[in-house]
């Protein structure tokens, strides 16, 4: 009896001992991390790019001019089903964790143990804070000090912050793709906008679960080059709403049907030929402002153009043109092109087109008979028999 009592004494030594060196190490790894941290309270007066917009007189926009696409809104402002959709997708536990969140990392560690030696991406265990550290503060680089330095800017953020000013950032901040070439959207109101041509709080509930699926890869997750896999990691998070007890298990179904419904949006000052006039006006708030306020101030402008008149303008012009054109007669060939053995259409379609003057259109002969010829026209993308 005395040597087992001996025994557990001596464990129980051991442990303590064991238990006061791993709280000794942990202790040194913070300290040695916590020196050289970055100053987190720059986030309480952060200001984002944001980009400035241009309305006609009727308040209609006819042109945005921005670096990073962007639109911020306030946390009371953005609707519970997106905040929930990205919970959802990104961290159930946000509003329970201090800015490190024990089950998804050991969620992780499980997941990357299962997908070991597939194709499969990673699944991080970052919490939201954390991605709002790394984006902010830390950095991307893939490494085991950065994620250390992460976290312990996470805790000290949660210690300093409401849950709500980190969500806020985070869904002002977030990364979420190009659905157009050039045109990469920062936050979810830019998002919103640009994918859907909403307003966040007109999004529907496959449409929230589509923008909180972006983050994890935006370009991989394009809804054109990529449908199939976009609609997979939609439907997942949709999936995830459904088990988190947000979203009707029955709506959820039925969104998970629908298809991803993307319609880009298109602004451009050319969509009411006034492309030069919008040109004028940036030079102008240029020399005013300068070019930083001009692309990252969020300036809000009205001017004086009526897009009504503008369109009767401009079509008073086109007609004009045209009438003018036919009565001078045929003017010859502008250009001649080699379409011997060869599709004529990739050589048509490098040239130069009149395409403004909506009835013009370029054309190429590829067969002349005694009362008859063959032409080929083109077309604004493409050119076609």
């Amino acid at each position: 009896m005395r040597f087992v009592l001996r025994f557990f004494g001596w464990l129980f030594a051991v442990g303590a001992v064991v238990f006061l060196l791993g709280i000794g190490a942990v202790a040194l790894v913070i300290w040695h991390y916590s020196k050289d941290l970055p100053d987190y309270a720059q986030l309480r007066n952060y200001e984002p790019p944001v980009m400035s917009r241009v309305h006609a007189g009727d308040g209609s926009l006819i042109a945005e001019y921005a670096k990073e696409r962007r639109l911020y809104l306030p946390i009371q402002a953005v609707p519970r089903l997106v905040i929930n959709a990205y919970l959802a997708a990104e961290d159930k536990n946000f509003y329970k964790h201090a800015g490190v969140d024990p089950e998804g990392l050991v969620r992780a560690v499980v997941a990357s143990f299962r997908n070991r030696g597939s194709n499969r991406r990673l699944q991080g265990g970052s919490t939201i804070t954390q991605q709002v550290a790394k984006n902010f503060l830390v950095g991307d680089e893939r490494s085991f000090d950065r994620k250390i330095r992460e976290a312990l800017v996470a805790m000290r953020m949660e210690a300093t912050y409401s849950k709500d000013k980190i969500l806020e950032l985070y869904l002002n901040e977030i990364y979420l793709g190009a659905v157009t070439p050039g045109r990469l959207s920062h936050g979810i109101a830019a998002a919103a906008l640009d994918y859907f041509g909403k307003s966040v709080h007109e999004l529907q509930l496959h449409e929230a679960a589509y923008l909180a699926a972006l983050p994890k890869a935006p370009s991989e997750l394009h809804p054109f080059r990529n449908r199939d896999r976009a609609i997979d990691r939609r439907n997942y998070v949709l999936e995830r709403m459904a088990v988190d007890g947000t979203a009707k298990r029955e709506d959820v179904e039925a969104a998970k049907k629908l298809p991803l419904g993307v319609q880009p949006r298109n602004i451009s000052p050319n969509n009411i030929a006034a492309g030069c006039f919008a040109e004028e006006v940036r030079r102008d708030l240029a020399e005013r402002y300068g070019e930083k306020k001009v692309y990252e101030g969020g300036l809000s402008v009205r001017t004086t153009i009526d897009p009504k008149m503008q369109f009767m303008a401009r079509k008073a012009l086109v007609d004009g043109l045209v009438r003018y054109d036919e009565a001078r007669g045929w003017r010859g060939a502008t250009q001649k092109i080699d379409i011997t053995g060869r599709d004529w259409g990739l050589p048509l379609a490098a040239l130069a087109s009149l395409a403004d003057v909506q009835p013009w259109r370029l054309a190429v002969v590829t067969e002349v008979t005694n009362d008859s010829a063959r032409v080929g026209l083109s077309f604004p993308n493409s050119a076609t028999r």
